[in-house]
């Protein structure tokens, strides 16, 4: 017997999240010209004298002094504490990046699933189904990963095969285990209170409500969704044992995010999975697409789990029942979708009906389409950014450089791991030899990584050139030197810029993440929505989560 589900956790209003926005919005109106500069043309473009008024040894001492992290706080008020609330507890994870990501987020993401009493997940741009596959095995959820990559599913499908194998034997040993474990504490305790546990045990509910030592308690609501009732005596029940079996499966878990990092990225098995594109199915590939989710269902129909990958382009006008014949009742998730994919989740969300929850957490801001960035070149309908009305009608853009920006990982940098200022600067004074002496402003091609492969910048400039096609010729070694002596003083001018870029990124992704929210915020029948911290941001830089949840009559 359970108790009705908890109340939800605080939520900001959308009067909240709107001023938080127009705050972030002010301030960067200022700002966004330094973050719009590309580093490449520091020097040639006069990039510190341009946009900055302090001297460089000043605004590396201020920023020290200050602590980086303090940027973080506009999106840290703009979830509304719920980050807290939902009990995520980072530290208590592993190491592994991705496991990581999956063991907090597949949490989460069942505990939603608990809450909104369904047992569908659809899993947006699943790619190698790490996340998919332990939603299905470890928490016995009907998933369907969809990808774009038909590689992507056909591996994932593979993966997820040979994990299956592992995951049953580990189960098998995990319950033997356990079963030896409880005969062990069986007979180790006195005939009599095995006698009086076994009475107890078989009570009805309503009897035992009058004992006298017995209270109800909540077990470990770990997201703040489910409650379930637990009987406590002053001797061993079955709390213990549950509470001992909760400790197997978190081994059992990580043992299996384990097998997931060691399965190859690569392995592919046959799978009638169609090739699709972005455009609409056409008739008979949707009757294709069914026959083949019935037909993995109906092998898999012993099973008390489902995961199936699946091969598709999903927009903002995606119909999931043309993919999925037994759509359901479902939770939307996606682990860090690319681009424009983050803000049509939201969308599909707030469209159809069948899907009550949505967890997505973003990234490539990069990859986003702008609405008022280059109108003419893409005359797209459907935009990744803004999605609110308070942006669209202030005609925000923040622009490519911005969102590139917007990537950098602050709280990496604040832990020490520092920006790669030296490759940085051999690009910015190359960039300056370009244009002086071969006179290229523009080109369609690009250096790359030569910096790691380089010994020395003189090295790193004859292997630029050569990459782009430019005569090495006209270059001497001692002029190739003379550039390095008469800018490397001035590197701690481009530290103190990419310094400042840094501790802007988190306003930027503020921004986006605020505009998702707020779009969320204008739609009719949510019961809750927000942004929660996930992950720690030092193991997964893109660590917030854009939720919401539809009201109950809408279920």
């Amino acid at each position: 017997m359970s108790r009705p589900p908890r109340a939800l956790p605080p939520q900001p209003s959308p009067a909240a999240a709107a001023e938080t926005l127009r705050r972030v919005a002010r301030f960067l109106e200022r700002a966004l010209p330094l973050c719009r500069a590309h580093t490449v043309e520091f020097y040639t473009r006069g990039l510190w004298d341009q946009l900055v008024a302090p001297r460089p040894a000043d605004v590396l001492e201020a920023l020290r002094a200050a602590g980086p992290l303090a940027s973080r706080r506009p999106l840290a008020e703009a979830s509304g504490g719920a980050a807290a609330l939902w009990g995520i507890k980072t530290d208590e994870f592993m190491n592994n990046k991705k496991s990581h990501e999956v063991q907090v987020m597949s949490e989460l993401v069942d505990n939603i699933a608990s809450y909104c009493g369904i047992k569908q997940v659809i899993d947006i741009g699943s790619g190698k189904g790490y996340l998919s596959s332990f939603l299905s095995m470890q928490y016995n959820l009907k998933v369907y990963g969809i990808d774009s990559s038909n590689t992507n599913t056909n591996g994932a499908h593979e993966r997820n095969r040979k994990l299956k194998k592992h995951w049953k034997a580990y189960q098998s040993r995990g319950r033997a285990n356990l079963e030896s474990q409880r005969l062990e504490e069986a007979n180790d305790r006195p005939v009599e209170s095995a006698i009086k546990y076994k009475a107890i045990k078989e009570k009805p509910f309503n009897s035992l409500q009058s004992q006298d030592q017995e209270t109800i308690q909540d077990l470990v609501p770990s997201c703040g969704f489910t409650e379930t009732v637990v009987l406590e005596t002053n001797q061993q029940t079955e709390a213990d044992l549950m509470a001992q079996a909760q400790s197997d499966e978190s081994k059992l878990a990580e043992e299996v995010l384990a097998i997931l990092n060691v399965l190859p990225a690569d392995a592919v098995e046959a799978f009638s999975s169609s090739q699709c594109n972005c455009e609409e199915l056409c008739e008979e590939e949707k009757v294709q697409r069914k026959m083949e989710s019935l037909k993995a269902k109906a092998g898999r129909s012993g099973e008390s789990n489902l995961y199936l990958p699946l091969t598709s382009c999903i927009t903002a006008e995606t119909e999931l029942n043309d993919i999925i014949m037994d759509l359901e009742d479902c939770v939307m998730v996606g682990l860090h979708t690319c681009g424009d994919l983050a803000a049509n989740t939201l969308r599909i969300f707030t469209a159809k009906p069948e899907i009550k929850a949505v967890c997505s957490v973003g990234c490539c801001y990069h990859l986003l389409s702008e609405q008022f960035e280059n109108q003419e070149e893409y005359p797209e309908e459907v935009w990744g950014f803004p999605m609110c009305q308070y942006l669209k009608d202030k005609g925000w853009c923040c622009g490519r450089n911005a969102r590139m920006s917007a990537c950098l990982a602050l709280e990496r940098v604040a832990v020490g791991q520092m920006l790669p200022t030296e490759s940085l600067f051999y690009r910015a004074v190359l960039q300056v030899i370009i244009e002086e002496i071969y006179g290229v402003t523009k080109s369609d091609r690009h250096v790359g990584k030569i910096f790691s492969k380089s010994s020395s910048f003189m090295d790193y400039v004859r292997k630029s050139l050569k990459k782009l096609e430019l005569d090495g010729s006209k270059l001497s070694d001692s002029c190739i030197m003379d550039y390095y002596e008469k800018y490397k003083h001035r590197m701690i001018e481009l530290e103190a810029f990419n310094m400042l870029k840094v501790v802007l990124a988190p306003c930027i992704e503020v921004l986006i993440l605020l505009d998702r929210l707020c779009y969320l915020k204008e739609q009719d029948s949510l019961a809750w929505s927000g942004l929660v911290k996930l992950f720690d941001p030092v193991k997964s830089p893109r660590c917030y989560a854009v939720i919401a949840l539809k009201e109950r009559s809408q279920f």
